[in-house]
Parts: structure tokens; sequence; C-alpha cells
């Protein structure tokens, strides 16, 4: 428990007591994000929040971190800072995509070959366990961290929810790691948590800073480092052990449930209406619930509760449910209400055409 303390409060003061100096910096620089056809913000706003938290973050892990157990995350720290530069770089000044998306590749595969961060089996998700090569699954591996790191990334679009999805992740799983064991990322989570809540004291609307791409695919980094940890190392408790899971990946996307269907909708959907998958646009769960009307943390707090309301879910049905039974009863809900709130939306837009068309 000490541990947690000294990770969470000194990566939770440092990044507290950075921001202020970022935001002046950023100011007096012009380093400001401008609203776009895309944003749900009218206002200039500085966008190196995440500096701040890759700062508290490090720091923390590096001095907390217990000696014996130090050399589990070192590499992790390497993949972090690059993140951190290829993020800090596009904040500053905008990167290409390619550029952008090989720093991923290259801090994946730090973390998956050098950590051994990585999947050694699809653990029964659609029936298939230990059937292939283990080159296959270092690949698999490194594919899936770039999905969340990127699925992280693109929630990144209202007034606190990145930081408020991340900081309820890294809690969750560093509850978790502290209770079996793993004190590296018990460390790793809850030095992030710290660091991100710090954050979220700026970014609560009206926001004063944003995360940009360094803090959000920071962020993302480290709950996909996380969570596919937890889904490795929950395979190798004993069966009889009082924090295993059964179905893990099913519960691993209950954790991340809302970034994780946000994308694969909004790809679905792009995809089915004829346009590249990776097009921007407004269709992101966070959009439909500002144009049905809701405010920036409002919409926050109803994502984050529905998140936590999933986690609950697989916290509680996991030993009673068939893994593909849980994957498809939280399909169907989370689609349902997505579904429900894009026919608001609708109602909304089409109550607004008729009025002005009166008008």
């Amino acid at each position: 428990m000490e541990l947690i303390i000294q990770c969470f409060l000194t990566a939770f003061l440092l990044t507290y007591f950075a921001i202020p100096s970022i935001i002046r910096i950023a100011l007096a620089k012009n380093l400001m994000d401008d609203p776009g056809e895309r944003s749900s913000h009218e206002v200039s706003t500085p966008s190196l929040g995440g500096i701040a938290v890759f700062g508290g973050v490090i720091f923390a892990i590096i001095m907390w971190t217990p000696s014996p157990v130090f050399s589990q995350v070192q590499y992790l720290l390497g993949a972090f800072v690059i993140i951190f530069l290829i993020g800090a770089k596009d904040d500053i000044a905008p990167v290409s995509p390619d550029k952008k998306l090989l720093a991923q590749v290259f801090a994946a595969t730090i973390i998956v070959v050098k950590s051994d961060v990585q999947l050694h089996s699809f653990h029964g998700l659609l029936g298939i366990h230990n059937a292939f090569h283990p080159l296959f699954y270092l690949f698999v591996s490194i594919f899936t961290i770039l999905v969340l790191v990127n699925a992280f990334n693109l929630i990144d679009g209202i007034d606190g929810l990145a930081a408020c999805i991340g900081a309820l992740i890294c809690g969750v799983l560093g509850c978790w790691f502290y209770l079996t064991g793993q004190i590296e990322y018990t460390a790793v989570a809850y030095a992030s948590m710290g660091g991100i809540l710090a954050f979220l004291r700026y970014n609560i609307s009206p926001a004063q800073i944003f995360m940009g791409d360094t803090g959000s695919l920071l962020i993302g980094l480290i709950c996909a480092t996380l969570i596919v940890k937890f889904i490795d190392f929950n395979h190798n408790l004993p069966l009889d052990h009082a924090y295993r899971f059964n179905g893990a990946p099913a519960v691993a996307i209950g954790i991340m449930i809302i970034p994780i269907f946000d994308t694969l909708r909004v790809f679905i959907t792009r995809m089915m209406r004829g346009t590249s998958p990776f097009k921007p646009d407004r269709r992101h769960i966070h959009h439909l619930l500002i144009d049905a009307g809701y405010s920036h943390m409002e919409a926050t707090a109803i994502l984050v509760f529905v998140n936590t309301a999933f986690i609950l879910f697989v916290f509680t049905f996991h030993a009673a449910l068939n893994m593909h039974w849980l994957i498809l009863i939280m399909g169907l809900v989370a689609g349902g209400l997505t579904y429900y709130l894009h026919k608001r939306v609708l109602v909304i837009k089409n109550g607004k055409l008729k009025l002005n068309e009166t008008a």
C-alpha cells in the first residue's frame, strides 16, 4: 500500500504543479489547439498537457519502483519516451500519420520483445488456444497494442473523457496487479493514475489545457501495456487463485469497452458508407452525446458511468457466463445504447431543421 501512495502522490504533485508553467509557455509561444470543423471547442487552448503527465509518471516510476523488479519496467520507460517524443513533436508541428505509426510500432515492439508484455495464446477467444507459432503471437501482440493505443487516442475529443477513462482503467488494473503481487505494474498503474488525475484538474470544462497527442498516446500505450499484461499474467495464475478471472479477453474488453467499442463502431460505419476507416468525422460516441445536447462534462460522466458498469458486469459474471456470451452481451448492450443515442440526435436535428424552416 505504501508503494501505491508514493507513486500516486509523486506523479500527482509533479504534474499538478508543472501544468500552470506549461500553460503560460504555450500561451506565450502560441502553441495552441485551434477549433476546427470536427472540434467540440470554440476557443484556442494550449495542448501540451501530456508533457506534464509524462514527467510526473516517469519520475514516480523511476523513484519508487523497487530495485529488485525495476528491470521489469526499464524497457517500458524507453517505449514511453519514444511515444512522448513523437506526441510532443506532433503537438508542436504536425507529424505525418506514417511517421507517427512508425514510432508507435517501434514503442510497441520494445514492450513486446524486451519486456515480454505479450499474448502467448488467444486464451480460448474464438475457440483458439495455442495453435500458432510464437512468432505469430509476437506480431499479434504488437498489433493489439497499436489498436488499443489508437483507440484511446480517438476518444480524446471532449473535456475530461480520455483522462477519466484512463484513470479508471489504470486504477482498476493497478488494484488487480497489487492483489496478485505484480509490484512493478502496480507502480506503473498508480503513477499513471496520479498524473492523469492531476491533469484532469485543468481539463475540466472550461478546459485550461488539452493533453494533446503527447498525453493521449502515452496514456493509451500505458493502458494497452497493462491490459495485455493482465490477460497473459491472469492465464498463468493457479486455477484456484482468488483473483483469477475466467475468460480474461472478455474481461479486458469490458475494462476498455468505451475506446474499443467506439473505434470498432466508427471504423465499421465508415467502411459501410464507402469511406476510408481512417477519415476523421464526428461519429464518435462523445460527438453524438454533444450533438444530443449534453455538455462536455455530462457526456464524460455518462461514458465513465457506462464503462464502470461494464467493468462491474464482467467482474460479476466472468465465472458464470461463457467468455463469448460475455462479449456478445456487451456488444449488444453497447450497440443498443449507441443506436438509441444516434436516433435521439437525428430527432433533435430534424426538430431544429423544422424550427428553422417555420421561422
